[in-house]
């Protein structure tokens, strides 16, 4: 396989807005003992991008911070040391490359891509072999980049990590999705698949119609029913044995404008998984402490998963190919990238919105 000397990438030469985002040449580098070098293919992009761009994320990135988590690639060429890779593998790199197995650590926080470390917005890049895990092989490259996770918003390793964590969902569960992003969606179909109950809320009538469509037994907008923590105990309530009980899992996406609604959604001992704030709007934090306690909620925070978790979730994938196929919005060229964050940010995507590198 020809390998050129030099590719293209996108940097964000001063941090504010995605609308800085530059493409320069650089050269491709090759791969040390234990790594290998891959070609991207696609980039799927989450809202931390637009907060990272935005100077909102809380850490410091690189100068000339090369931006994104999310990709999927193919090997072309491995370390002297390599072992269990060869060229022309599949792969997508976790979002956080020295998170093996386990729980994060600062030192593993500092790995992530596209803010504390250089991302993947680029048309060439070498990875620590130990980062990497297999593309599910019925998956498009495109399909594939969605599965990576990230902070503050996410794809289908954070959804995964949150309901196949420490108390995983079972069938017969009730699960409550907000929203119809990438993390959303993603929790949708792994509840599906896990045989739960899903009920999801959007703004648009539009969108849960797709909720629906790929599994949602219930759909709510919270537009036309801003009580819907109310309908939410509702539905729950008709195969419990104590009336309004609630939900056993949240994908909390909101932060504190959704937070006290999601724990009052939620059954006495429920799980919610805090993920993103996307909301704009604002509530006591005293009220949301009072709730917590008197439901006895476990508030989880959500924040980056492992390779080890990654390749569990795989295996989830590839044994349920129709429930969790990867919902793609839409793709944009490379050239592109500026309007893919701009598609982004305008929220009118379900799903995920991805940039095609190769």
């Amino acid at each position: 396989m020809s390998i050129p000397t030099s590719a293209r990438e996108y940097f964000l030469p001063q941090i504010g807005t995605h609308d800085t985002l530059t493409i320069r040449t650089k050269e491709v580098e090759k791969p040390r003992a234990n790594d290998v070098l891959v070609k991207v293919h696609a980039v799927s992009l989450q809202f931390r991008d637009l907060v990272v761009a935005s100077g909102r994320y809380p850490v410091n990135p690189p100068p000339n911070l090369v931006p994104c988590s999310d990709m999927a690639g193919e090997i072309v060429q491995v370390g002297v040391d390599v072992k269990g890779w060869k060229v022309g593998d599949r792969v997508c790199a976790n979002f956080a490359t020295d998170h093996v197995y386990g729980d994060a650590t600062p030192a593993v926080q500092r790995s992530g891509l596209g803010g504390q470390s250089h991302g993947v917005l680029t048309e060439y890049r070498t990875f620590p072999a130990y980062s990497l895990v297999s593309i599910p092989q019925h998956l498009s490259y495109e399909e594939a980049s969605t599965l990576p996770q990230r902070v503050y918003s996410c794809a289908a390793l954070t959804a995964y990590n949150s309901l196949l964590g420490p108390v995983p969902v079972k069938a017969g569960d009730y699960v409550l999705v907000l929203g119809t992003g990438g993390v959303s969606i993603f929790g949708l179909q792994f509840a599906v698949a896990s045989g739960a109950i899903v009920i999801a809320t959007s703004s648009s009538d539009e969108k849960l119609k797709i909720a629906s469509k790929l599994g949602a037994k219930h759909v709510i907008n919270y537009n036309t029913t801003p009580n819907w923590d109310e309908e939410i105990l509702k539905i729950a309530s008709h195969c419990r044995s104590t009336n309004g009980a609630g939900v056993d899992h949240v994908i909390e996406v909101g932060g504190q404008g959704t937070l006290l609604k999601s724990i009052q959604s939620t059954r006495n001992g429920g799980q919610l998984h805090i993920i993103g704030f996307v909301s704009k709007d604002s509530t006591d934090a005293g009220t949301i402490v009072l709730n917590t306690i008197t439901r006895a909620v476990t508030l989880r925070g959500i924040q980056i998963g492992s390779v080890a978790q990654f390749g569990d979730m795989n295996r989830l994938i590839s044994a349920n190919p129709d429930a969790t196929r990867p919902l793609v919005d839409k793709v944009f060229p490379f050239e592109e990238a500026k309007q893919a964050y701009d598609y982004l940010a305008s929220q009118r995507h379900v799903g995920k919105v991805v940039i095609k590198v190769a």
